[in-house]
């Protein structure tokens, strides 16, 4: 009877969440940053499965080792005992390897060695405990998962392992002054009326600084034949950006919604801006699109979710082909940006921001950022290498 035996029971689980407490310490900050980096095969499981899976895992694993532990002593007891702690061991050592240094292929080794010690464990304790093993099938069947996961990942990302995650992390980083003040974008006061669309004159735009870029979304393979420039203009009720982007040639959907919104617009030529207006919330940010032929998108950011935020974004584009260029103006209402109810927009605080461009009906394709991302395929959603979007006060 196991009446007595109940506190070995809350060891059991405490180790066992314990383990699982502080993988997760361990692999959070990387989930938002460099996992959503690599490239994934399709039928990865979403990042809210992790959590939820692995919970009812480790109470199956802690209930499992419990129940071995109250067995009698016998040399099968205490292999599986063994056989216990060390899968516990190389279960929590793959958070690290695989999340903190990046070791794609070291990560595939040591998940490897932990299927074969979950399988170990199931067989030497089916005649010990029947129910002891059936807690570990599902274990090892989400084991498999995460094994070929792995190295899925590793066949997909052939060059993002642990140099190649310095090089993104030291290129991230924003400790010195030149450095910051490259990654900083300013946004100028509007000053005189709006035109007859609604939008500022060619005089007002002048008046905002000019931000530049052609270099590829590594920072990479520059081409002035695909510059894009971008000026900002801000009021109290709206937004303004302007993308003057040289092009090629150009390519564009030729359907929409009735409104111009078109879901999937960056398989085609787009200008794009990604705004992050509270930095508290460093996994949540806006993305705004617009085509050549003045269809756009909207998107409200989040892990694991795309919303329609439904911002009223209004846009003006035209085309310039002797110049070889496109122009699109956006105007962003404020209050789809900000929260009024929650804090009003303050142009005394800076936000988050990043610029992209796209250029090519397939690929390989242009894939062009302001502030480079470094991820061994192209992706632009990598919060931490957003620079800085700060609001002039006056001319």
């Amino acid at each position: 009877m196991l009446s007595g035996k109940w506190p070995s029971l809350l060891v059991f689980l405490l180790l066992c969440y314990g383990v699982a407490a502080t993988a997760s310490l361990l692999t959070r900050p990387a989930i938002r940053t460099w996992y959503v980096a690599l490239a994934r095969p399709a039928w990865a499981p979403p990042n809210w499965a992790f959590p939820v899976v692995w919970t009812f895992l480790y109470a199956c694993m802690a209930v499992a080792g419990w129940l071995i532990w109250n067995r009698p002593s016998s040399a099968t007891r205490t292999v599986a005992l063994l056989l216990f702690a060390a899968q516990l061991a190389l279960n929590f050592l793959w958070s690290p390897v695989f999340f903190t240094w990046h070791r794609i292929a070291a990560g595939v080794v040591v998940i490897a060695a932990l299927w074969l010690l979950i399988l170990f464990f199931l067989l030497s304790v089916w005649n010990l405990h029947r129910l002891a093993a059936l807690l570990f099938v599902p274990y090892l069947l989400w084991v498999t998962v995460a094994a070929a996961l792995n190295f899925s990942i590793w066949h997909l990302n052939p060059v993002a392992d642990a140099q190649q995650s310095a090089k993104i992390t030291n290129a991230m980083a924003l400790n010195s002054k030149s450095e910051q003040q490259a990654s900083t974008a300013t946004v100028a006061p509007l000053q005189g009326a709006l035109d007859a669309e609604g939008f500022p004159s060619a005089t007002a735009w002048q008046r905002a600084d000019p931000i530049r870029f052609n270099c590829d979304w590594r920072g990479q393979n520059p081409d002035p034949q695909r510059e894009t420039e971008v000026r900002l203009l801000w009021t109290p009720e709206t937004l303004f950006l302007k993308f003057h982007a040289r092009f090629r040639a150009i390519s564009v959907f030729p359907d929409s919604e009735p409104s111009g919104r078109r879901d999937q617009l960056w398989d085609r030529d787009v200008a794009e801006v990604f705004l992050q207006p509270d930095p508290s919330e460093p996994s949540r940010y806006k993305e705004f699109e617009v085509s050549p032929n003045g269809m756009w998108i909207d998107l409200d950011i989040a892990p694991g979710v795309k919303i329609n935020p439904r911002s009223a974004l209004r846009r003006r584009v035209t085309v310039d082909h002797p110049s070889s260029a496109w122009i699109a103006e956006l105007a962003l209402p404020m209050k789809s940006l900000v929260d009024p109810a929650v804090a009003p927009f303050d142009p005394a605080n800076p936000w988050r921001v990043n610029f992209f461009r796209v250029e090519g009906p397939m690929e390989p394709r242009f894939y062009s950022a302001w502030r480079p991302t470094y991820t061994a395929i192209p992706n632009f959603h990598v919060p931490d290498a957003f620079g800085y979007l700060v609001f002039r006060r006056s001319n």
